[in-house]
């Protein structure tokens, strides 16, 4: 019990870490959840920042995960740990304490963190990536079909119960891409397009209705 604990916190507060923030003040940069898609990580960081900036902060978040994984190994041999551990690492990244819980959303601390779980299933990941891309020339769709690919590899070469772990990380992922795109929504104007979809579908109009029912005339 105190393992995992320990294996969380650890992992959550080099998740923590604000290396994009760090990297674009260096660099003179903006911040970066002011430009761009708003995420303060790599894939936001290549539109603003220079070639060795981007590059720096890719490898940063990356090691959030290894780190916090091998630390994890350092302390146990249960598996379970090291899951935490990861999991730790992509929540402090994704809400981290050091930067008022405004952070990315977790894609390359999950990397490197299945990197140090899965080596094969990741090798092999990684190698589609690279074929995708070099067949198609569009690096972000090649990442897409390896992160998919990633927990078929596993599920052959770990078992089912790693792999529904991995599952467990790659939803936090897919929660802040939804917090993501509220956010973006409520910025470009979006937000009230899509009330007024909803007050137009027919459960909000039954519901405003019924509402306007309940009310007693006088």
């Amino acid at each position: 019990m105190t393992e995992a604990l320990l294996a969380v916190l650890i992992g959550y507060l080099l998740g923590s870490l604000p290396i994009a923030d760090f990297v674009s003040r260096r660099y003179g940069g903006p911040n970066l959840r002011d430009v761009g898609d708003h995420n303060p990580g790599f894939w936001n960081s290549r539109a603003v920042l220079p070639r060795n900036a981007s590059l720096t902060i890719f490898i940063g978040d990356l090691a959030k995960g290894v780190v916090s994984v091998l630390a994890a190994q350092a302390m146990t041999t249960d598996w379970r740990v090291w899951y935490l551990a990861a999991g730790g690492a992509m929540v402090g990244h994704a809400w981290p304490i050091f930067a008022r819980f405004s952070g990315g959303r977790s894609v390359l601390a999950w990397v490197g963190a299945a990197i140090v779980l899965s080596p094969l299933p990741a090798g092999f990941a990684v190698l589609m990536v690279l074929l995708f891309w070099a067949a198609t020339r569009e690096f972000s769709h090649a990442v897409r079909i390896g992160v998919v690919l990633f927990p078929f590899a596993q599920w052959y070469q770990d078992g089912p119960w790693r792999t529904a772990a991995t599952g467990v990380l790659m939803s936090i992922i897919g929660v802040r891409f939804v917090m993501a795109s509220d956010v973006m929504a409520s910025k470009t104007g979006l937000a009230d397009m899509y009330a007024s979809i909803r007050a137009a579908a027919p459960l909000a109009r039954w519901k405003h209705r019924a509402a306007h029912d309940d009310n007693p005339r006088e």
